[in-house]
């Protein structure tokens, strides 16, 4: 809440936030609840402080402070999926307890559309778990709807978004585009997941570049990373990037114990890599739009 200090309000050395910014963004976590010792429940209580801590330490504090120039940070807990459900067989349950998560979303969406928004724009941001519901989301509040005329833009990494997903809201494609969507799954350079032989076309933006053409945009364009810590945390000039067929190809960054991470799946890292591209990106599109309705007016 942005009347309340949280970790969405930090931000590294050097940088600049804002207490009374024309825009609302409203972010949805990613998962933090993935303990093993979980895997009996299919969603997370609002009342264990182990989970809600999680989530205000990572995402909160490294994905959702990203944000905190452009806009007031509105970012709700809800009873999140256990990550189980993305790869059981139990599909039922799984759905079910996708329903519920998704209805904690939509009622917080409402009741801040009915008592904080008061007509101003809004950046929808999201991750992973955050994504598949903020999918969901804007199809319901703002495809085709009076409400997206106030979409500055969406943010929407971490899960695939079809190109044909949404019928009236399109993909980003310029660095000052507004009333778009964003979207990129980063992986390391080279490497094809499996799955992307069977899927159908995706939206992917180049984080760097903002367009999504298959130009490769080397490092020396690159704004800067957030990792480990804040103080003295942003790393300029460490990431490149490339759209390839339905990802983002990044050649493994050099940055403090990066040797330790073996994956060639970046998903932990799709904001993070590209920190401070992001938030000033947000900072342009925000003022982009902001300059669009006062010439209307």
């Amino acid at each position: 809440m942005p009347s309340m200090e949280d970790k969405a309000d930090l931000i590294p050395d050097g940088l600049q936030t804002v207490k009374d910014a024309p825009v609302d963004v409203f972010f949805i976590h990613p998962t933090s609840f993935n303990n093993k010792n979980d895997h009996q429940q299919w969603n997370a209580s609002l009342a264990v402080n182990k989970i809600n801590r999680h989530t205000d330490r990572k995402p909160i504090k490294y994905q959702a402070s990203i944000f905190n120039q452009a806009g007031k940070v509105y970012a709700p807990r809800y009873r999140q999926v256990h990550l189980k459900a993305y790869f059981t067989k139990d599909t039922t349950r799984a759905k079910r307890a996708f329903e519920l998560a998704y209805r904690d979303v939509r009622d917080a969406f409402r009741y801040y559309l009915d008592h904080y928004n008061a007509g101003r724009p809004i950046i929808i941001a999201t991750h992973s778990q955050g994504t598949t519901h903020g999918l969901r989301l804007m199809k319901e509040f703002f495809d085709g709807s009076p409400l997206q005329n106030k979409l500055v833009a969406a943010y929407l990494p971490g899960i695939p978004v079809p190109r044909d997903y949404f019928s009236h809201i399109p993909a980003c494609n310029a660095p000052d585009a507004t009333g778009c969507v964003n979207s990129w799954r980063t992986f390391e350079y080279g490497y094809e997941p499996r799955f992307l032989a069977g899927e159908k076309p995706m939206i992917v933006t180049n984080p760097i570049s903002w367009h999504s053409d298959t130009n490769y945009v080397d490092k020396s364009f690159h704004k800067g990373a957030v990792l480990w810590k804040f103080k003295g945390g942003i790393l300029p000039q460490i990431a490149d990037a490339q759209v390839h067929k339905n990802i983002l190809w990044v050649h493994k960054p050099k940055f403090p114990w990066s040797f330790v991470y073996k994956s060639k799946n970046y998903h932990i890292a799709d904001y993070n890599f590209f920190y401070l591209d992001v938030r000033e990106n947000a900072i342009l599109r925000r003022d982009v739009y902001l300059k669009g309705v006062r010439g209307e007016e």
